[in-house]
Order: C-alpha cells, then structure tokens, then sequence
C-alpha cells in the first residue's frame, strides 16, 4: 500500500467511525453531502481522492473536526508521558445536570440563575439554539454563573438549526416547549428516527400531555393536543435518564398530578428536580423510581439554582490517579453517585482517604474529598458491568477498562448498553494493553500493562476518548491524541487542568 492509499484509507477509517457515533447511514450521509451513497462507501474504503473542502463538508454534517485551516482546524493533543500526578483538583459541576436546567429553563419566564456552569461544547450549542429563539443568555462572571432570561413568545422559526442538530439534547425541548406551542417544529441530529430505542420511549411518555411527533425530513413535527380524562401513571418502558427528564419538564407546567414510574433516580434527575422545586413545582420521591409531581399552569419565577458536581468527571480524575499510581486529593465527589465504583475499586486493592460528608451548594448532594494512593491493583472475581442507579453508571464503566489494564489478571468488561463502544476501548491496544473484543458489548482485559507511547485519533465516543488520554499519561516516551473535539464537549479544559497536577500535555493544531 503506497503512503497515500493508507493515508486514504486512515481518513475513511476516521469517517466511517464518525459516520456510526452520528447514527447516519451511508445514504443519509450522502444526502447531507449531496452525492451518492456509492460515493461515500468508496470514500470509508480509501478509495476516493479528497479535497480539504471535501473533508471539512463531511466534518461539519458530522459534528466532527475532521480538518480544518490555520486556528478553525481541529485541536490535538501531545502527551509526555510517565506522569506522576500532585496537588488537589476540585470536580466541576455536572454536565448533565447543566443541559438539563438549560432545558428546563425554558419553563420560567423570570430571571433564572444558574451556578457554575460547564464551559463544555455541548452547552455551548445549546445555549446557540436557545437564543436564536429569543432567550437572552449573560454570562456573569468568571466562576462560569450564567443568567437566562426567556421571554413570554418564543420565536421557534428562527431557531439555529445547525446548532440543534449537533447536540443530542435538543429532544428535551420537547417536554417544556409542548406546553408553549400548539404546534412546533425541532430538528434533530441525523439517527434520531421515530422508533428506534433511544427516541421512542420519550414519545411514549409525552404522549400522556396530548404530544404527537412525525418525524419528517430532519425535523420532529410536534403538535398538541389537550388532554381529556382520567390520567393514567407514566410507566416509562425505559429507565433513561433523559426520558425521565423529559417527562419531568412535561409535567412541571401541566396543572395537575403527574405520577412517573420506573423514572431514573440517577445525578442529573435529582438536580433537575431540586430546581423544579425551586420553580414552585411539588415533587415527592426524588431519589426513588416513582415520582409524584404537582405541577403549575404557569412558571414566572426568578431562580437561582448550583448543580451539584459531576460524579463521571471524579472517575476521571481516580482514573488519573490510578493509571500514574499518583497520590491526588480530588475534591467535591459526590459520594452517593461514587459508592459502587469505589467498593469496587477496594475490592481491587485501591488505598485512598475520604473525608468527612459536606453538602454541595445546591444543598441536598452529599459531597468528599478522596486522597488517592498508589496501589497494587488485582482483577475482580466477576465481571464488571453497569447498572441504573443507584449501581455502577454506566458511563464509568469505560475508566475501569484502563484500570483493568493497570491491574494484575484478567477482567471482562459487559457493556449491555451501547452496541459498540466497547469496541472503542480496543484503541488501547495501540498503546500497549491487552485487550480482546469478544463481541460488540464485552471485552477481555488482560494485565498489567506496560504502556508505551503511540499516536491515535479520538474515537467518537466521548469516555472511550478521555480512558485513551489517561493511558497516554502513563505510557513511556510521548504519544499524540488528534482530534480532541469529543472530549470538549464534555469536559471543561481537561488538559489543563491535568497539567497542574503535574501531567504535561500541549494542545496544539496542524498548520
């Protein structure tokens, strides 16, 4: 193979990849290019010359920097590795709690007020879509305090549809805004059909409050309809979180009872619903799988709300601690969410401090600081696999795949839940772990590791890319991580805040 057909075929590797985290199909892909499908299949073969503009195109239907001129190009990460980590580091606020009050501010037209809020892409593209409909959006201050004023009419037509089409959370407008408009149409990003599993159970739910959702041409068209009768319990036919969510924020402005069962207890839910509190809505069994909730006919509030901290960013940075065998004090975990994860980690032979229960600024999360220690790490008897709340979260489950690989004997990791990203975590092999798919949900890890240097590109999976980052740091000699858009979309400058730990990463971008 000449250096330009692997070069090409790199590139299509790249594509296809981005092209399956999206959801899209061929066809789709090359409906937003405006070729062929054979087009794009001979372009994920390597067997398709590209131009820079080519590629851009394909980055942007994607929501993927796949490349890009001078400083709008995609950023990358050099790691010199053999990092051994100091200091202390605080967890930032929740990600996922943050875009769900984002979305439930959309219920109040008073002032609301939100703390600290993540600096992260996600948010960012959300918060472009909730201007271009009228909501006035101020950052406050440096500490991330952010205040959002919605106005009375919102103007859904001239809402930024490039913007909404790259962030996934756009479907938790339906809840708020079905009570705003008779009629509505949201876009959405390419892979959300009707039907499938992680769109259908929201539809399910909504249609309790008279919403009714065909999905037409890259669009959710959304009408209302008024409820008559006897209401019967929500029964949601899946404990997801952002289904939960969204029934959530549906009941908030409907002017009665509202009984959600099977509802996920999980961090973000129990954020979302204290701020509802705070809105003047009433809701009993928060922390439970059956919640009671009095909504209001109407919300014109002002609010001041601090979601709590991010219990995946505190397995990131335990992750950290413990692939460098480094001794951190990580501060402000919430502790509820980190139980499980934590006894499992004793279990492998984890030493680490935790100090005294404190209270969050929302004032109902348990939070500790846990000192870390290195540790001579064993494979666990069983396998280790996720489970709702309150067990292992399932977005936790991908850090324990580059501990495995620092621990001694063989681990299985079952990710029940996504159909491929297990598949992600294969990547580490390129830097020296052992690790076998066994099938498109579990792999066999196999350690301990000695890991060494090496160049990737991020998988489109935004943990698998973040446990890709932690091996760099203890891998000998310098490795390169290209194309670090994923995790800034969930992470709130990673790199830098690992550097003062002592880590020695440089961003930088191809010229």
């Amino acid at each position: 193979m000449t250096e330009n057909e692997d070069y090409l075929a790199r590139i299509g590797t790249l594509i296809r990849d981005a092209r399956q985290h999206s959801g899209l199909t061929q066809a789709q892909l090359a409906a937003e290019l405006g070729t062929s499908q054979s087009a794009v299949n001979r372009i994920e073969k390597g067997q398709q010359n590209l131009t820079l503009e080519t590629v851009s195109k394909i980055g942007s239907a994607l929501d993927s920097e796949l490349v890009g001129l001078g400083t709008s190009g995609p950023s990358h990460l050099r790691v010199q590795g053999e990092t051994t980590l100091s200091g202390a580091i605080d967890v930032k606020s929740s990600k996922n709690a943050g875009v769900a009050l984002l979305c439930a501010s959309l219920l109040n037209t008073g002032t609301t007020v939100l703390r600290k809020v993540a600096r992260i892409e996600e948010v960012n593209r959300l918060l472009e879509v909730l201007t271009s409909i009228g909501v006035k959006a101020t950052w406050l201050n440096s500490d991330n305090d952010l205040e959002l004023q919605v106005p009375r009419t919102l103007d859904l037509s001239s809402i930024d549809a490039d913007a909404a089409r790259r962030t996934r959370s756009i479907i938790m407008f339906l809840g708020p805004l079905l009570h705003r408009a008779g009629t509505f149409q949201l876009p959405y990003a390419g892979g959300c059909d009707l039907g499938t599993r992680t769109v259908e159970p929201h539809m399910t739910a909504l249609r309790h409050f008279g919403l009714e959702v065909v999905a037409t041409d890259h669009h959710y068209q959304a009408t209302t309809s008024a409820v008559t009768g006897a209401r019967r319990p929500i029964v949601l036919t899946e404990r997801g979180d952002t289904v939960t969510e969204n029934a959530l924020l549906a009941a908030a402005l409907y002017e009665g009872e509202t009984v959600i069962r099977n509802a996920s207890p999980n961090y973000m839910v129990q954020d979302l619903c204290f701020f509802l509190e705070k809105l003047g809505v009433s809701i009993e069994g928060i922390g439970t799988t059956t919640l009671r909730v009095i909504g209001r006919s109407s919300i014109s509030t002002d609010v001041d709300y601090a979601p709590s901290e991010d219990p995946i960013e505190a397995m990131s940075l335990i992750s950290a601690a413990i692939v460098t065998r480094s001794s951190i004090t990580v501060r402000r975990v919430p502790i509820e969410f980190m139980e499980i994860e934590l006894a499992l980690l004793e279990e492998m032979g984890l030493r680490y401090d935790r100090s005294e229960e404190y209270m969050a600024e929302n004032g109902r999360t348990r939070l500790v600081d846990i000192t870390t220690h290195a540790s001579e790490l064993k494979a666990p008897i069983d396998k280790i696999h996720p489970m709702p709340f309150p067990g292992l979260n399932i977005d936790n489950l991908p850090f324990f795949a580059v501990i495995a690989a620092t621990a001694e004997g063989q681990t299985m990791l079952h990710d029940w839940v996504y159909e491929n990203r297990a598949i992600y975590l294969t990547e580490l092999t390129k830097l020296g772990a052992n690790v076998k798919l066994m099938d498109p949900h579990r792999v066999l890890i196999e350690g301990p590791t000695r890991w060494s240097g090496a160049e990737l590109v991020c998988p489109p999976a935004l943990r698998p890319a973040v446990v890709i980052l932690l091996a760099m740091l203890a891998a000998k000699g310098t490795s390169v991580l290209r194309n670090v858009y994923v995790i800034n979309r969930g992470y709130e400058d990673l790199a830098a805040r690992l550097n003062k730990l002592g880590a020695r990463i440089e961003t930088f971008r191809d010229i």
